[in-house]
């Protein structure tokens, strides 16, 4: 019994998982700019799985790295679904809280 695709699926989904609620957190706070971030983590992270000669840690890198890709798209979604009142958008600070808001 071969166990290394049993292991794989299930990283998938667990990494997959573990995503979601990072896409509604970062575009919360960081909006959809924080995109480079996530292009530069998958490439680095499918670089590694590239490079890992271990067969479940390069699976575990490389659904990582893909996930990463995944987020940019699901980044640009999640805005769209925060416009349609899906998800809460981020208040604006108040000008209390943002002093040179009070000079405009």
């Amino acid at each position: 019994m071969n166990p290394h695709g049993l292991f794989a699926g299930a990283a998938a989904l667990a990494i997959i998982g573990l995503f979601h609620p990072v896409v509604i957190k970062v575009e919360y706070h960081f909006g959809k700019g924080a995109w480079p971030v996530f292009l530069l983590a998958g490439l680095l992270l499918i670089a590694a799985a590239c490079a890992v000669a271990q067969p479940c840690l390069s699976a575990l890198l490389g659904i990582t790295g893909f996930t990463c890709l995944w987020t940019i798209k699901e980044l640009f979604d999640q805005e769209k679904r925060v416009r349609r009142g899906w998800f809460p958008r981020k208040p604006s600070p108040s000008p209390e809280e943002n002093p040179s808001r009070l000079l405009l």
